[in-house]
């Protein structure tokens, strides 16, 4: 495992663009003495692009009751993790998911509760800010359990599948347990742009993850593991978007945001939409749904 978290130590620390540490600060600063560590992931990360952009993080905290002051937000994100943010700092949009450090290990583990969080974190991310080198250790510890978990899963579908091909299937796998309208070929995407890596990170894995069920009982078991992880993955993420119209501060902006990227439109919001963030939303998901943001 030493080699798996030397790679991801030097993957997590590699240098990003100012403004993505700055506006993680801003992010770490909004929750005060519970934000344990900030990292940095997504299209923007692998594309090199902010401007117009959402910029994706995650923020990982101690506890939920330390970072709010609202109880039945700490509640919220107790019962549904993570609970989502809208945010914009230095003319950036942003959005960041909150985890405590707890369910942070649980869902990059194989004792996940959904695949979202593994699938996230088994490709590039940085680790953008920490509270001290405890926090940046156990953020390491936690992100390098995410590659080996998805393959743990995945390889007993594809016991003889080459890295690069069981990557676009673990892919392809993980973008059908979520409410996403992912384009054909998206896997591939992923995989392509840095397929070293992704070869580094299989043989990593293979070596973490020792000796898992192959052949044909294992191929039907791990079949019938993905059909109820994306059944249960879309349900959850319906619960997600519910929970969301009460705790996504900037909601409606966010949903006009995938509107305006997934269409090609230019649609603003109405003063009325912005003064009644939960009204906006309900009224926006048509829109939402046609532009193919989401299906």
């Amino acid at each position: 495992m030493a080699g798996l978290r030397e790679l991801v130590a030097a993957e997590l620390g590699a240098p990003v663009d100012r403004r993505v540490t700055e506006m993680a600060e801003a992010i770490a600063a909004r929750h005060d003495q519970a934000s344990r560590a900030v990292l940095f992931y997504g299209s923007c990360l692998r594309e090199g692009a902010l401007e117009g952009r959402m910029l994706d993080f995650y923020l990982i905290v101690s506890d939920y009751e330390r970072a709010y002051p609202k109880r039945w937000l700490a509640a919220a994100n107790r019962l549904i993790p993570p609970n989502v943010f809208y945010f914009e700092h230095d003319g950036l949009a942003s959005k960041y998911a909150v985890l405590s450090e707890r369910d942070f290990a649980r869902e990059c583990s194989p004792r996940a509760w959904t695949v979202s969080t593994a699938a996230r974190f088994a490709q590039p991310s940085r680790l953008v800010w920490s509270a001290d080198q405890a926090a940046a250790d156990r953020a390491v510890a936690t992100v390098a359990t995410a590659a080996p978990t998805l393959v743990r899963w995945t390889l007993p579908l594809a016991p003889d599948a080459k890295p690069l091909d069981l990557w676009i299937r673990i892919f392809s796998l993980t973008f059908a347990s979520e409410l996403r309208a992912e384009r054909a070929g998206r896997s591939a995407a992923i995989v392509d742009v840095d397929p070293q890596r992704y070869k580094r990170i299989t043989r990593v894995s293979m070596g973490a993850i020792g000796s898992i069920p192959v052949g044909r009982s294992g191929e039907a078991g791990a079949a019938r593991w993905w059909r109820r992880m994306q059944r249960w993955g879309k349900i959850y993420s319906v619960l997600r978007l519910a929970k969301a119209s009460l705790t996504f501060a900037g909601g409606a902006e966010y949903i006009a945001w995938k509107i305006n990227r997934h269409a090609g439109t230019a649609f603003a919001l109405k003063p009325w939409q912005r003064r009644h963030p939960l009204l906006a939303a309900i009224t926006l998901l048509p829109r939402l749904l046609k532009s193919g943001a989401i299906r």
